[in-house]
């Protein structure tokens, strides 16, 4: 497969390079494209103004005003987000767009510089890794037809994460926070750009010992550490060559170790110690390491033409070890009916157990993803019409290899005791991967006040997954079954955009949602059918959108994974059947200036008036269980709403933010809400204020959960969680 890669990889090159010489002609400074920095979808925020379509830039300075590391606080600022915390950190999150799913990001596609960065994007999408948001320059939001150029996942929509450019000149950036929970995060760049050869380096080191506590003797940490590398090279051809090139290599290395764990508290435990841990959590932890490689080669000769292509490879190990059952019953089972379950809820608690009561699993696992993608822009006009047409493709190949095994335990006075060791293997012992051939074609055409963006997509899906024997830890038997999938899909949509003047705009866009199945699932494939309306004005300081949307899905897919509190085996698909979910989705922001004060305020608000089943079935899904007609997906909440207000002087500014989600269901049901399967509304404030000493330094102060809310964050993987609490850091901030 590697080989067949390092082929298309050298014809992709070649073509794209054959095909625009032949077009090329001596290239002005003024013709040229700038060296290319990042891999963007829409660009920056001013050019969301005129996308036919729902999409949302977070640039530098919107991510510097709260200065965030939970990529899950940043994105509370764009409606029509649904989010789930879980440790507090934002370390694994859980992002759904307009009804996705929000489950490991996994119903969305989440990329890095433009580049696929799910562990593997097709055989096993859940993100075990996420990028650091700390090295993030910028964020891009695609909810609408947009979303069709990037795929596979178009039901909900993509996050492209620009991680942080190489300078205009030699700079330099540190910034470095302590914080309560013995916390410290620093985050520090270099970078330089001559004429021809830039480069960058660039760290995040971060550190908690956790808000939470174990309550055994051992009385562990809770939180992570985090190392993350990246280096940048770029090569420019020189100034007067007739056509403008430009090659730059990308080089990541991140390591992670969380003592995180899956199971909660009861309801009860969680009401008089939510910041407390079970004993027979001691010792639960996450490692992992993620390796990642990227090569961009862009060609520009400085008239309608350019072109790129792109060869990335991303390599991910990791290993959960976790607590995973107790006398043989799920963990989930036992903290929703501690009543039926006491003696095993006691074992967990610390009371001595027999032997071999309580497993924990080593949820050993490697994945690599890799492919070429090449994009070809063409520019040209007819009369008073302009037309940007892009094309591209894309050949990808993903694998997830799961050689797991389990250790079983004896409480004794709150410690655990090893009782029986496993082999490698002897739990799972499996193979999925999956190929990938990807084209897609779309247009901008400007045309007086019109916009229109009409595209097709085309994906090509092979998949397979290998069951090897738990007792053949080298495989040397072979598989002892094969299951193998393929789908092949024609994604159309198109947005269009009237500029009523210059400050009122009203668009729509319609598209086809498509998710794969996993390997060797005999669920269908994901499809819907997605429409939204709306208007955007900005004016004099002023700005508003508003965007009605609907996602009609014709089939909903749930998979089974531990994270969502399980329901049959890891990897199993339910086809949901239809489900329709539609809201409205409205930010508006205003600045005042007053004196040599400026005063923003910003409002997101998502009205989810819709999200349910509309054919009824029986499943072991755990979020869904027997569905009926009416039943109200789990995790959207009907209401979202986050206000920001500040203000901002030379050299001080302070903000605030609160952010409230209404009561919310954790389980597929109607009517009156049951208090064991939903979670009640709340409201968390944020806050941070800065001083600016020198050009050069600062300092800010910033506290998330200012209130200090005690509030249920989740009610999966098993048992009740709880947000962050009150926690505050001190931070200053070097720029040269």
């Amino acid at each position: 497969m590697q080989q067949r890669l390092v082929q298309r990889s050298a014809l992709a090159i070649g073509v794209v390079a054959c095909s625009v010489a032949a077009h090329g002609q001596q290239a002005t400074a003024d013709d040229i494209l700038q060296p290319i920095d990042t891999i963007t979808i829409i660009g920056r925020q001013s050019d969301v103004a005129d996308v036919p379509g729902s999409a949302h830039v977070m640039d530098s300075e919107a991510l510097a005003v709260f200065n965030d590391t939970d990529v899950l606080r940043v994105l509370r600022s764009v409606p029509g987000v649904y989010l789930q915390e879980e440790e507090g950190f934002g370390l694994r999150p859980n992002i759904g767009i307009r009804g996705s799913g929000l489950d490991r990001s996994a119903r969305i596609a989440l990329l890095e510089d433009g580049v696929l960065i799910a562990p593997a994007p097709y055989a096993a999408p859940s993100a075990y890794y996420f990028p650091t948001q700390r090295r993030m320059d910028s964020l891009e939001v695609l909810k609408g037809p947009a979303s069709v150029v990037v795929g596979p996942r178009t039901t909900g929509g993509a996050l492209n994460m620009i991680s942080t450019p190489i300078p205009d000149d030699l700079g330099a950036n540190v910034d470095l926070r302590v914080g309560e929970h013995n916390s410290y995060d620093v985050h520090a760049n270099l970078g330089n750009r001559a004429q021809r050869v830039s480069w960058l380096l660039e760290t995040v080191q971060g550190q908690s010992d956790g808000f939470m506590y174990v309550d055994s003797p051992l009385d562990g940490d809770t939180g992570f550490d985090i190392e993350d590398y990246v280096a940048k090279l770029q090569i420019d051809s020189a100034p007067e060559s007739e056509v403008y090139q430009s090659l730059r290599v990308k080089l990541g290395y991140t390591d992670q170790t969380s003592e995180q764990t899956y199971l909660g508290l009861t309801d009860e435990d969680f009401a008089a110690d939510p910041l407390m841990r079970y004993a027979a959590t001691e010792g639960d932890v996450f490692v992992s390491e993620h390796e990642q490689y990227q090569v961009d080669y862009v060609i520009d000769p400085g008239n309608s033409w350019r072109a790129s292509v792109t060869a990335y490879r991303n390599d991910f190990e990791r290993n959960w070890y976790k607590l995973q059952s107790v006398n043989d019953a799920g963990l989930n089972s036992v903290l929703t009916d501690p009543d039926t379950y006491a003696l095993e809820l006691s074992w967990l608690k610390g009371a001595t157990s027999p032997d071999d009561a309580i497993t924990k699993r080593a949820n050993n696992r490697a994945y690599y993803s890799q492919g070429v993608q090449a994009e070809l822009q063409w520019d040209f006009g007819f009369g008073d019409t302009e037309v940007a047409l892009n094309a591209g493709v894309r050949w990808h190949e993903d694998e997830e290899d799961r050689f797991q095994h389990q250790n079983s335990y004896r409480m004794e006075d709150g410690l655990l005791v090893m009782t029986t060791a496993g082999a490698g293997g002897s739990q799972t012992n499996r193979v999925s991967d999956a190929e990938a051939q990807a084209y897609f074609v779309n247009a901008e055409i400007r045309a007086g006040s019109w916009i229109l963006t009409p595209g097709v997509r085309f994906e090509d899906v092979e998949l397979r997954r290998f069951d090897y024997s738990t007792a053949d830890p080298g495989r040397d038997q072979g598989p002892t079954r094969v299951r193998s999938n393929s789908v092949s899909t024609t994604i159309p949509g198109i947005g269009v955009l009237y500029r009523v003047n210059s400050d009122w705009r009203l668009l729509a866009g319609v598209h086809k949602g498509f998710n794969p199945p996993g390997p060797g699932s005999s669920a269908d494939e994901e499809s819907s059918l997605n429409i939204e309306v709306g208007t955007r004005y900005d004016s004099g300081g002023l700005r508003f959108e508003g965007i009605y949307f609907v996602n009609d899905y014709a089939n909903l897919v749930g998979t089974v994974t531990d994270s969502t509190g399980g329901g049959g085996e890891i990897g199993d698909q339910y086809d949901g059947g239809e489900v329709k979910v539609a809201g409205l989705e409205l930010s508006a922001g205003y600045e005042w200036a007053i004196g040599q004060l400026t005063v923003p305020i910003n409002l997101e608000y998502t009205w989810t008036t819709q999200a349910e089943f509309r054919s009824a079935f029986d499943s072991n899904f755990d979020p869904w269980g027997d569905v009926q007609v009416g039943d109200e997906l789990p995790y959207i909440p009907e209401h979202q709403l986050r206000a920001a207000a500040g203000i901002d002087a030379e050299r001080w500014r302070v903000n605030v933010a609160a952010n409230y989600l209404s009561q919310l269901r954790t389980k597929a049901g109607q009517g009156a809400f049951d208090p064991a399967e939903s979670i009640d509304s709340r409201i968390v404030w944020d806050a941070m204020a800065s001083w600016r000493f020198t050009e050069h330094v600062s300092a800010y102060l910033k506290v998330d959960n200012l209130f200090d809310e005690t509030y249920i964050a989740a009610r999966r993987p098993a048992g009740v969680r709880p947000g962050l609490p009150r926690t505050a850091y001190l931070g200053i901030t070097y720029r040269l």
